[in-house]
């Protein structure tokens, strides 16, 4: 109980670092609507979203590492895998944040404009949304633990890179059609796979970025 309770504490000090940021990062959550207006697609739409809100993760390295607060953390009576457990928990939060509101927004946006959003077509963009945004942090965070926020700058643009790599697979609408097809040929199959898959890459995540704090400190 102590344990967790220390890990939530850790995810509210996370939480009270970016509070500067807030108003920048409300504009990361609400710009991808735009770009659903535009590209008139929910996939496309919440792979956007995510790409973004993934890019806000170096965000509470970037000021932990400017205010020379590795001191606080190293006095804190605290355990160090603690501390990554609650970061990692407030960057999923965020995560879980901008998908909920991009399957609320975009689907509303998309309607207004007069085109139909069936169910299978927002659990997909959910499902790929939350791949997309584990597949980007699972990389960032050990990369930010190892390097820090400035000379890991490169993997902030993970995230770019991966929406760019989806874009270019789904511009064919034969080809995004079909792959979107043949994936929820199984729904229940799809979430399985891809809930259980986050749950394996990120605890391999979480046991690099622990391993990678710990040797800093031997």
């Amino acid at each position: 109980m102590n344990r967790m309770n220390n890990i939530l504490n850790a995810a509210r000090l996370d939480a009270a670092l970016v509070k500067p940021y807030f108003r920048s990062i409300c504009f990361t959550l609400l710009l991808p609507l735009v770009f659903t207006a535009i590209n008139r697609s929910l996939f496309t739409g919440v792979s956007f979203a995510m790409c973004f809100i993934a890019m806000t993760s170096g965000y509470t390295f970037s000021i932990a590492e400017k205010n020379n607060m590795d001191r606080l953390f190293g006095i804190l009576p605290v355990q160090k895998s603690s501390l990554v457990l609650g970061r990692y928990l407030f960057i999923l939060a965020m995560g879980l944040l901008a998908l909920t509101v991009s399957l609320i927004g975009q689907p509303l946006v998309l309607r207004a404009l007069g085109e139909s959003v069936a169910f299978a077509d927002i659990l997909t963009a959910a499902l790929a949304g939350l791949f997309l945004f584990t597949l980007y942090t699972v990389f960032q965070i050990p990369g930010y633990y190892r390097l820090g926020s400035i000379r890991g700058r490169v993997f902030m643009y993970i995230p770019v890179a991966g929406f760019l790599a989806i874009l270019l697979f789904f511009r064919g609408p034969q080809t995004g059609s079909s792959a979107l097809a043949a994936a929820l040929r199984s729904p229940a199959s799809l979430a399985v796979f891809v809930i259980a898959l986050t749950i394996i890459m990120y605890a391999a995540s979480i046991i690099a970025s622990i391993r990678i704090v710990r040797q800093k400190e031997s």
